[in-house]
């Protein structure tokens, strides 16, 4: 059975979240094939076939009933080429751990965070999450930035947590609860929950 949330489409201010589709293979390329972007994530670059696969997969992943992963393209609101990635991946009781990337010749636009801004929105206000986590290289201030900015509380570091560039790297976990979502003021987090509650709701996966 495909899930009921495929495909899923969200918007935010400055960007639109969706489901990936084969044809991105060359913008998710031009991503997770990027030495600039992959330094601070937790896994090496991959070549066309390796992204290739990786699309298929959260393809498959995205039509799966229950949906335990949401791993969304980032595209700007004029344009759907593809220019970095959200992602939620369940697990737990009501819990997801958030990963977010963008393409390195669109940093400091504000893409990163309305991306991990709207895909928080969706994962308290529709898919009723208590506790979100993101684990972060500690020499990753910019990501750090962003989750900060966004609410997220340091609970402290994950010691040789991922091996990548043929070494193993800490990481800094950092988490935000429902209840501090929901007593976010409306600029940051509350207007986007209303409308997802009012544009999803009959999309909200069953209990």
């Amino acid at each position: 059975m495909t899930s009921p949330t495929f495909p899923l489409r969200l918007a935010g201010t400055r960007v639109v979240l969706r489901d990936f589709t084969p044809d991105d293979a060359d913008d998710a390329l031009a991503i997770v094939g990027d030495d600039r972007v992959t330094r601070w994530l937790s896994f090496d670059s991959r070549d066309h076939a390796a992204t290739t696969r990786m699309l298929a997969s959260a393809i498959t992943a995205a039509q799966a009933d229950p949906r335990a992963e949401h791993y969304l393209a980032v595209t700007r609101t004029d344009d759907d080429h593809v220019i970095g990635f959200a992602r939620l991946a369940l697990g737990g009781v009501h819990a997801a751990k958030l990963g977010f990337a963008i393409n390195a010749d669109h940093w400091g636009c504000g893409y990163a965070t309305d991306a991990t801004r709207t895909i928080i929105g969706y994962g308290f206000a529709v898919l009723d999450l208590h506790r979100i986590t993101a684990a972060i290289g500690p020499d990753n201030e910019a990501s750090q930035a962003v989750v900060k900015n966004l609410g997220f509380k340091y609970e402290g570091q994950l010691r040789d947590h991922v091996f990548t560039n043929s070494a193993w790297r800490d990481s800094l976990l950092f988490s935000i609860l429902n209840q501090e979502f929901a007593s976010t003021p409306a600029s940051d987090f509350g207007e986007s929950g209303l409308r997802f509650r009012q544009q999803n709701r009959a999309r909200r996966p069953a209990p």
